[in-house]
This record gives structure tokens, sequence and C-alpha cells, in this order.
């Protein structure tokens, strides 16, 4: 530990935590920018013929587009979810041992702050990647879910193959 300003204390694993969850949510809003201004909504460019589109999909609901229904009270429901899971997030890094679950858990709260920006910003996610082999789609998908689904699995990871205390 290390003292800054004041005599407050900053943990190194708050720092992986911190840095690691705003790069994702940044490199998250800058790919939702960019498919923004140059997409209108539900468009699709194919990049891929017959595998990959990149599309400007409106995503009201959670993971593959589960509780799509319910106006203000799903869409609060669904930001207090994530703040609750981002404060959970902050615990589980400030008592990790070790740098993976650190880094799979920045992973997790960065993919969930990007979400959480457009959740406020839209009342939506906005999604981008799809996925498809002749017509059987992927639901899409962006950054933070990539994000999240890479933090999750080095989490099951970390807690199987890592040594524990």
């Amino acid at each position: 530990m290390r003292k800054m300003r004041g005599g407050v204390e900053i943990r190194a694993n708050y720092k992986i935590f911190a840095s690691v969850s705003a790069g994702i949510a940044v490199l998250d809003q800058l790919t939702k920018l960019a498919v923004t201004r140059s997409l209108h909504p539900y468009e699709a460019v194919e990049v891929v013929p017959g595998f990959f589109n990149i599309v400007y999909y409106l995503n009201k609901g959670a993971a593959f587009g589960i509780l799509n229904q319910g106006g203000v009270l799903r869409k609060l429901f669904l930001i207090g979810v994530s703040l609750a899971a981002l404060l959970l997030l902050a615990v589980l890094a400030r008592q990790s041992r070790d740098r993976l679950s650190i880094l799979a858990f920045s992973l997790v709260a960065g993919g969930a702050i990007g979400n959480l920006v457009d959740r406020i910003r839209f009342g939506s996610v906005v999604d981008f990647l799809d996925f498809h082999v002749a017509s059987w789609h992927w639901p899409a998908f962006n950054m933070a879910d990539s994000a999240i689904t890479v933090g999750v699995g080095l989490v099951i990871f970390s807690y199987f193959f890592s040594r524990h205390e």
C-alpha cells in the first residue's frame, strides 16, 4: 500500500480495478459512438457474408433480450442491479489475493459500466456485433458484453485453477 493525498491509502488492487474498468468502459463507449454515428437504428452492414454484420440494435432488456418489457420500472430495476453488481465487484476486487481475479472482476465491472451508461442515456443498450450462420443469428452484443463474458470466464478459471490460501 502507498500513501497519497492526506494519508489516503490506495491499494494496488483498486488501481488495477479502476484502470481496467475505465479502459473497458471507454472502449465500449467509443465503439458504440462509431456505430450510432454511422448507422441508423436497426440498420445492418454486411462485413463477412453469411457470418458477420455490424448492426445498430437497441436492446431494452438484459442479456439475450430478457426483461424486454416493463417501461420505467424495468429501466430502474436494471440500473439498480448494475449499481449493486458494481459495488459487489469492487468489494471482491479489494478482497482478492491474485491478479487474475482482479483482472476478471475489472473486465466485468468495465462492461457493466459501459452498458449502464447506455441504459441511463438511452433507456436501452446499443448492441452492434451480429454473428450468424445462414439465417441463425446469435443475439447481437457489444464490447461491454464481450468484456463481461471474458471476465466471468476468468473468474471461473481462477476459482478452479488458482492457488487458494
